[in-house]
Order: structure tokens, then sequence, then C-alpha cells
């Protein structure tokens, strides 16, 4: 495979050789190898990510590797952005991947063909291979054109990375503006974004890819997102960064699937509404409402932690109050 590869690991050797396995197995002729350090409070980060290392150090086809390991930990945000950008130093567009990013075969052939497909094409910004389930209205070709991005596993180019600002700098001049209500039509993913995007202007984000989502927004950007997901995300659990919640994510139960091939492409290089909508209301909303919930809930447990011995840990009291949400439904 021609399509340069960049592969981002960390601490999790058993999920990175699942990962990694699948990319041996599409044998690209070029690989970029970015790792994080291990972080001094976690006394397990050094073994784990000596161990995570030696995992990719397996690899027996004709290949180009490039290597970025951190002696010391940058944190999710600064390593993936950092990483990216320095894959597009060297190459005008790649696939990426996760350690967590559980890939079917077909990934890598449908980003490879549509990197060359949209190569030129300014407004095609990306191409995930993660998708929600979708109906039937959405299913009558390959893929789809979205307003939303999507990044457990996907592709884009030099071109369009190059618009990507950790800091979000332009925020501030469009806060107070309809910009954002106008992008995703709902007030309660608004407060949702408003939050995360401050907090990315005044870089407190524990995150890098609702910059990414931005950068798209500005160039008024589309994703290419498949009809079938092509990603299983292994991330789901006590180990991970983002994904933890004791809310259960319906996005956990997706799992891979082949693309079938050829694939049939849209006849419009258009937007789609139901599919967008979809994704709102089963991703954003849900998102949206948990983060209000957590911010609620946390306020509430700091005033009365000390009222009584079952508000002192917050785990608890979070588990409690998710649980009895669930019974009321």
């Amino acid at each position: 495979m021609d399509t340069p590869v960049a592969f981002f690991i960390f601490n999790r050797p058993d999920t990175t050789a699942r990962v990694f396995s699948q990319i041996a197995r599409a044998a690209p002729s070029q690989l970029f190898l970015i790792a994080d350090g291990p972080r001094q409070d976690r006394p397990t980060d050094a073994d784990q990510c000596a161990a995570t290392r030696r995992v990719v150090e397996r690899i027996d086809w004709p290949c180009r590797v490039r290597t970025n390991f951190a002696p010391g930990n940058m944190g999710c945000t600064r390593r993936m952005a950092t990483g990216i950008s320095w894959v597009f130093e060297q190459v005008d567009e790649a696939i990426i991947l996760e350690d967590d990013c559980l890939p079917d075969p077909t990934f890598f052939r449908f980003c490879g063909d549509l990197l060359a497909r949209y190569r030129h094409e300014p407004r095609v910004m990306q191409i995930g291979g993660f998708t929600i389930p979708l109906d039937r209205r959405t299913k009558a070709f390959s893929y789809y054109f979205s307003r939303f991005a999507t990044n457990w596993g996907w592709a884009t180019w030099r071109r369009a990375w190059q618009h990507y600002d950790l800091g979000v700098k332009e925020w501030p001049a469009l806060r107070d503006t309809s910009w954002l209500l106008d992008i995703v039509e709902h007030p309660s993913i608004v407060a949702s974004w408003v939050r995360m995007l401050d907090l990315a202007h005044r870089h407190e984000l524990g995150t890098w890819d609702y910059q990414w989502v931005f950068a798209c927004w500005r160039q008024r950007g589309l994703s290419i997102q498949p009809t079938v997901s092509m990603i299983t995300n292994l991330g789901f659990g006590d180990r991970a960064t983002h994904t933890r919640s004791t809310c259960h994510d319906p996005r956990a139960d997706v799992t891979a699937a082949p693309m079938p091939f050829p694939l049939r492409h849209p006849e419009r290089f258009a937007e789609s509404p139901t599919a967008d909508r979809m994704y709102k209301r089963y991703v954003m909303l849900p998102s949206a409402s948990d983060q209000g919930f957590i911010t609620r809930m946390y306020k509430k447990w700091w005033e009365f932690k000390g009222a009584h011995p079952s508000f002192r840990s917050w785990k608890t009291f979070s588990h409690r109050l998710r649980e009895k949400a669930r019974l009321s439904l």
C-alpha cells in the first residue's frame, strides 16, 4: 500500500498489538510511529510505554519507518497535535490511527481511494472510518458528506491540516455571534461547544480534536463519512483517557465491518441533512446533556460532600445518581 500511515501509541501494548496487526496486514510503504512518554506520577507507565514501543518494532515488510518518540509525557493534546503536524512536514497525505482504533482491512483501501479522488477538492477536509448506525435512507452510497468529523481512524491532507490551530485564536471573535448555532442548529449543542472552545482557547482542554472540528467548520469543510463503520473503538473502559464515563456510550457497541468495493460514490457533492440529523441525535445531543449533567452534579457534590459520608467519593455519588436516572426512564 502506497498511502502513508501514522500510528499513535502510548502505554497499552495489548490494544496496540491488535491495531498494529492490521497495519502490518495492509503493509504500508511508509509508516510514521508517534509515541507519548511515561507520566512521572504513574509508576507503571515506564514499563508499559516501553512494552508498547517494542510491539511496533516487529516490521517484516518493505517499509520506510520514521519515529517520533517523546522521552517524557506530553499529554494527549500536545502529542496528537504535534505528531500530526510532524507527519505533514514530510508527506502530503496520510491515514491516522490511534492505538485503540481497530480497523477492518478495507479501511485502508477506502482511505487511499478517497484521498486520491478528493486530493484537490478544498472543501473535503478529512475522510472518516467510523460511523454511527444509519437507516436505509443514508445507505444508497458507500459514503456521505457531513459537516461533522469523526476521528476514530481517519485520513487527511497537508492542505487541510494547515488550518489547524491548537489555541483556536479565531474563536473569541465568533463566540457571541450566530456562527456556531448556524452550524450545529441546537442550543444545547452550542452551549456544550462554547464550553469546550473556551477551554481550548485558554489551552486548558485535554484533547486535540475539538480544535480540528473547529478548523473544518472555519473552512466550511466537509467530512467524508462511510455508511459502513470500519472501526471498532477498543478504548472504552477504566484505562481510557476520554471514554471512561459510567454512563453507557452507544458508540461502544459499534463494531467494524468490511466496506464493499467498488465504492458507490454520492451523486451530489453536498452534506447529507438526514445523516447529520442522526449524528446530532445519536452523538452530539447525548454528549451535551451528559456534560451538563456532570457539571451540575459535581457542583452539588462539592456543596454537600461534608454532610454525609457517601458524598465524599465523587465516583460513588455520580454512580448512584446515574443509576437513579436509569431507573426513572
